[in-house]
């Protein structure tokens, strides 16, 4: 049956991204109707929504359930548990009163329902046959209602729907005998199987969701562009301070011996930059663009990798040029260390004070572990000048101008910016030491980012060409560069 085909994970990803605010200073008056905010928050809801089902691969809905010690979480919990108090108080009484567990018994049957498939024709009659409101009713006129036979076959009709994954907590409500904990599981499993049938739904339709896509996104876009015009205002800013980083590049390479070219930037040389800029973009700073705040979570998440992948290399280079090598031969060394170096770095990009502690912390490790590893080799042995030169070279890497750390951010730029490029093998740089021991971590981030970038331009490239042919062509002179597409 189609509705056990899809087991959920119970991976979910953080609250869905939004456009935040769109508007700016230079932006429309805060005159706008009550309707047209609640229509631009609805497009935005939307256009977010179908970003994640297409990019996210593993994106799963959940129940949503607020925290505990939260004051909607108390409250929740007040209301429910006065509900199922009065629920029991009307079971209890004598004569019993049902009026309530019998439109809890409709509610169940709509929910049941609402998991049947068209084809499930015969299920459907089952459920009518087994939940008929009209002879429920007449049992509970004449004193004949068996609310524990009730509960009994819908328990079944949900073994009978439930994915796989939800079988032990079907199981477990046949053992439940007082009544009103009987329904209160059931309500609580059947939200669940409606969350399961709506993700498994998803997946089923993502793949046409992607031939979409674009085409979608970029009409929701200009929707909300028609209605708030400031809402690239951000995307503009950040456009124009990678044209200025490029073309100061540019300049520099003019200045130093050599060939002189004057070419200026091309709109793909300025968009791979502003790309790569906003893997170290300030968390401080607000003014993020607007195009790429539906991916913000994803490239921060790999602005973190990029941090501790730059570390964690330069760790790799500092020890290898202080045991000359020597130690890197032993089998398992290299892995260790790498293992060591990530699980020491996690965490530590956000406070400049926790990076300081975690590369003191590491540096003791790193020296424990190359004497250990050169301690097996005849002969091997690690000067304490050594150990005392390496311990403050690694602590030294918190500086973001630290020479060694700029070295290999430097290579790791190179090394993504080849891959937006194309890729191929000879255009991207030879992943020299110590990359070449990182190459896996790399081609992940890279992958990862690519897949992001290539989206996001396949997109919004339309949105892009006219801010970019006012940065190169300022003077209105008729284009001759390349479209940002």
């Amino acid at each position: 049956m189609s509705g056990r085909r899809e087991e959920p994970t119970d991976d979910s990803p953080a609250d869905l991204p939004s456009l935040e605010k769109l508007d700016s200073p230079a932006g429309s008056p805060p005159t706008a109707s009550l309707s047209s905010l609640m229509e631009l928050e609805n497009c935005v809801s939307n256009l977010s929504l179908a970003h994640e089902i297409v990019v996210n691969g593993d994106f799963r809905l959940k129940p949503r359930s607020p925290p505990t010690d939260s004051l909607e979480g108390r409250v929740t919990d007040a209301v429910h548990r006065a509900f199922w108090d009065g629920l029991r108080e009307e079971l209890s009484s004598d004569p019993p009163s049902y009026s309530q567990a019998v439109k809890l018994l409709q509610e169940v049957k709509t929910m049941l329902g609402s998991l049947l498939l068209p084809a499930h024709v015969r299920l459907r009659s089952r459920l009518d046959e087994g939940l008929d409101m009209e002879l429920i009713q007449q049992q509970v006129q004449h004193g004949a209602l068996d609310l524990h036979r009730l509960a009994g076959f819908v328990v079944d009709m949900m073994a009978s729907l439930c994915a796989p994954v939800r079988d032990p907590e079907v199981r477990a409500l046949r053992g439940l005998e007082e009544p009103v904990e009987l329904l209160r599981g059931i309500f609580r499993v059947l939200e669940l199987m409606k969350t399961d049938m709506v993700n498994f739904t998803i997946q089923s339709l993502r793949p046409h969701l992607l031939q979409q896509a674009v085409q979608y996104e970029r009409a929701k876009f200009q929707q909300i562009l028609d209605q708030h015009p400031a809402s690239l205002d951000n995307t503009a800013a950040w456009l124009q301070a990678a044209a200025a980083e490029k073309a100061a590049a540019l300049r520099a390479q003019r200045d130093a011996p050599g060939p002189d070219s004057g070419a200026l930037p091309s709109a793909t040389a300025i968009l791979h930059r502003a790309y790569t800029r906003l893997l170290h973009w300030d968390p401080q700073d607000p003014k993020y663009p607007e195009s790429m705040l539906m991916d913000r979570s994803r490239l921060d998440a790999l602005g973190q990798q990029l941090h501790t992948l730059v570390l964690g290399a330069s760790v790799l280079l500092l020890t290898g040029t202080r045991c000359r090598g020597v130690a890197f031969s032993l089998q398992g060394f290299v892995g260790k260390l790498k293992q060591t170096t990530a699980a020491l770095l996690e965490g530590s990009h956000a406070r400049e004070a926790d990076l300081k502690r975690a590369l003191l912390e590491l540096g003791e490790a790193v020296v424990q572990q190359v004497k250990e590893a050169l301690g097996t080799q005849e002969g091997g042995e690690f000067p304490q000048e050594s150990q005392d030169l390496l311990r403050g070279q690694i602590s030294d890497l918190w500086k973001s101008n630290n020479p060694v750390r700029t070295l290999i951010g430097e290579r790791v730029q190179g090394f993504l910016l080849a891959t937006l490029q194309g890729g191929s093998a000879k255009r991207r740089p030879e992943l020299h030491f110590p990359l070449g021991l990182v190459s896996p971590e790399l081609a992940e981030l890279g992958t990862a980012f690519g897949q992001i970038v290539h989206f996001n331009r396949t997109v919004f490239g339309p949105f892009y060409a006219p801010i970019l042919r006012k940065l190169l062509l300022p003077s209105g002179e008729s284009e001759t560069g390349e479209d940002s597409r």
